[in-house]
């Protein structure tokens, strides 16, 4: 069997910046172990799949896997789905995606980029000692946690954002199976940790180990955590951020009520074929 596969990096103005995504369009789901075994092939962090919506909720259905499982929300590999689908139809504007499990997700074209609009996932306040002891800081200003498993760790400034150095064995198993981690850890866990920018409002980096991704170059989802976040402490709804990667990435953010509507562009840098055995 063959399937197309396009190569995209999304929340990027060229190319070998911002976070590449595979895109493969279906015309029915393969078994979940197969798209799981594709997308370690592809070893990126992430594969998005869609394939035409027959509902009629949305246009395409979408999921996405990374090298060692599903995940529950990923930005930069939907924005690069509605790039794939936008650039494939000039007289469309507007694509819309049906997810397993975080609701009709869209893209948007705006000037020469995209919006992508997110469920504006808040985050609360909670003690997670072991991640910031994984992460080598001697103290955060706050810890906050979303029930998807996101973690929230609020530093003083984007000097000590980019100069983290964390224990990745340490970051990638903090389960209860883990005595070093502590009994009332949380398995698989996506851990943001942001500061005051200081070339853009907000700063940021994210470290996903326990999903294969030691450090993710740039990520929509975790932007859905940040962004309530971040609008409440600056007092306004519209703020620019960099995730500061060893690729980095320029987002715009903005929360819309119960939505984040997050701004940038992609580059196709990649068209093929995926031979099924």
């Amino acid at each position: 069997m063959r399937l197309p596969i396009v190569q995209i990096d999304a929340f990027a103005s060229a190319a070998f910046k911002g976070n590449p995504a595979a895109v493969m369009p279906l015309a029915a789901w393969l078994d979940d172990a197969v798209l799981q075994a594709i997308a370690a092939e592809n070893n990126l962090s992430e594969t998005a799949f869609i394939l035409p919506d027959e509902s009629g909720e949305s246009d395409f259905e979408l999921r996405w896997f990374t090298p060692t499982n599903e995940v529950v929300l990923c930005g930069h590999a939907t924005l690069a789905s509605g790039h794939f689908v936008l650039s494939s139809d000039p007289e469309r504007d507007r694509v819309t995606f049906r997810t397993r499990k975080a609701g009709i997700l869209s893209v948007a074209r705006a000037g020469s980029g995209y919006e992508l609009a997110l469920p504006a996932w808040g985050p609360s306040p909670k003690p997670l000692p072991h991640i910031v002891a994984a992460l080598g800081v001697e103290a955060a200003v706050e810890t906050l946690w979303h029930p998807h498993r996101y973690a929230l760790i609020v530093l003083e400034n984007a000097a000590q954002i980019r100069a983290l150095d964390p224990d990745f064995r340490a970051l990638g198993r903090p389960s209860a199976a883990d005595p070093a981690a502590g009994g009332d850890a949380e398995v698989d866990v996506l851990t943001i940790v942001t500061a005051p920018g200081d070339e853009t409002d907000v700063i940021s980096r994210v470290f996903a180990p326990g999903a294969g991704i030691d450090e993710d170059p740039v990520t929509g989802s975790a932007h859905a955590v940040m962004t309530p976040y971040w609008a409440a402490r600056l007092g306004r709804d519209r703020f620019t951020a960099y995730q500061a990667s060893a690729r980095g990435g320029h987002l715009t953010c903005q929360l819309d009520g119960d939505r984040v509507v997050l701004g940038g562009q992609c580059v196709t840098v990649m068209e093929g074929t995926f031979f099924l055995p």
